[in-house]
């Protein structure tokens, strides 16, 4: 069973949402065409209210604010690389590797487990690996020298993409040292994009017809089941920043999936396809599973 509610707002401004898998808010700048964003969660024995922050605008400020209260709503305490499981808390990823002025282009197969021990965070694609990069760098790799200047960074300097492939999937697990990693569940978790532009508002009489969104975020329990999806709020124009995050009341988040965009990089971003990058993933601090009494 599923509530589906669709809201229009015209403006760039923040926009935070309490609710029950509704369809949520999202953000356009100034008279022009505005934008659209679905939540939807599987109604069952375990259905739950989830908090949603969502925002999206053409600057950084356009979310900062979110960003930050979404930082205090999953744990206020950045644990960094320290091992767990922890009790409270949250891990980030900003793919600078710990240096803001990093702009080396760095790419990795799939499945990429860089982030494994130290955050907790497995990532697996069906294209053939990952980048790592600033905006040349991407231009580089992908090979289009417009994405050089369409993109813009949340944490500078470099943003992560799959690679042949616009779907990223990420699984939990307990950060720390050991022969096997324990698989884990997370309370929440958001992402930053950028130069999400679809929806663009355009409707059944508009010369483009319906243009549906572009950029998706399904979390998975244990079973592998979805207990939650959303898209993720547009703000059309080159270099505009999103953001969606969820937090559950506990961790029942096993598994996560990322649609960015709806074509694998390398196109050019234009009329037929919306090409997205990613940046800062937050999420809280992963629990073990706990065995089934």
């Amino acid at each position: 069973m599923k509530t589906q509610t669709n809201i229009l707002v015209k403006t760039a401004q923040l926009v935070v949402v309490f609710g029950m898998g509704l369809t949520l808010m999202s953000c356009g700048e100034g008279d022009g065409p505005t934008n659209s964003a679905l939540a939807q969660q599987g109604m069952g024995r375990d259905f739950v209210v989830p908090t949603v922050f969502q925002a999206a605008g053409p600057t950084f400020a356009s979310i900062q604010n979110t960003v930050e209260q979404y930082r205090t709503a999953l744990g206020a305490t950045n644990n960094g690389n320290a091992a767990g499981p922890l009790q409270d808390g949250r891990r980030e990823i900003n793919w600078d590797g710990g240096n803001p002025n990093n702009t080396a282009t760095a790419v990795v197969g799939t499945p990429f487990n860089g982030f494994l021990v130290n955050r907790g965070a497995l990532f697996t694609t069906t294209g053939t690996g990952f980048v790592q990069a600033p905006l040349a760098g991407l231009a580089d790799t992908f090979h289009n020298p417009t994405y050089a200047s369409i993109f813009q960074p949340f944490s500078p300097q470099r943003l992560f993409s799959p690679i042949d492939s616009n779907v990223t999937e990420m699984q939990f697990f307990v950060p720390g040292p050991g022969p096997d990693s324990k698989p884990a569940m997370t309370k929440g978790f958001g992402a930053v994009f950028t130069d999400v532009d679809l929806p663009d508002g355009s409707g059944p009489g508009d010369k483009n017809g319906n243009r549906k969104a572009s950029t998706l975020i399904e979390c998975f329990g244990t079973d592998g089941g979805l207990i939650f999806s959303s898209f993720v709020p547009a703000s059309p124009g080159d270099g505009s920043l999103s953001f969606f995050g969820i937090v559950f009341g506990d961790a029942r988040i096993a598994r996560v999936r990322i649609t960015s965009g709806d074509a694998a990089p390398g196109p050019n971003d234009d009329g037929t396809h919306d090409i997205v990058m990613m940046d800062d993933f937050l999420y809280g601090e992963p629990q073990p599973i706990q065995p089934i009494p």
